[in-house]
């Protein structure tokens, strides 16, 4: 079956750094675009950054531009999330998801916490 398995998050203090890694199986990874989306306490989720299949093209939300850089591997089926400068309003439970026909696919999540 699909499975998408987050990793890499943790507790950083404000203006640091965290890399989180989405490993994704059960599919062809190579064919579909891949996205990172967050979900903070009562807010809804919202999607932070997306790249297509092939991993030339990518586009972030407006809060996380110059911030935050999305890619991914397609020999290793994993997509990352290279979050820098991180402030405490990027706290949240951050989601990747697969763009495959269809509902798509999500993982179960990994928390980020910014705090000091």
């Amino acid at each position: 079956q699909v499975q998408l398995v987050e990793s890499g998050g943790g507790l950083v203090q404000p203006g640091g750094s965290l890399r989180l890694s989405c490993a994704v199986s059960g599919l062809t990874f190579s064919n579909y675009a891949m996205s990172w989306h967050r979900q903070a306490p009562g807010k809804e989720r919202e999607l932070v950054a997306h790249i297509i299949n092939t991993g030339s093209k990518t586009n972030y939300a407006d809060s996380v531009k110059g911030r935050f850089a999305i890619s991914r591997d397609n020999a290793k089926d994993t997509v990352y999330l290279q979050m820098n400068n991180l402030k405490q309003e990027d706290t949240a439970v951050y989601y990747c998801y697969a763009h495959t026909p269809g509902p798509g696919y999500w993982g179960q999540g990994t928390q980020v916490t910014v705090s000091s």
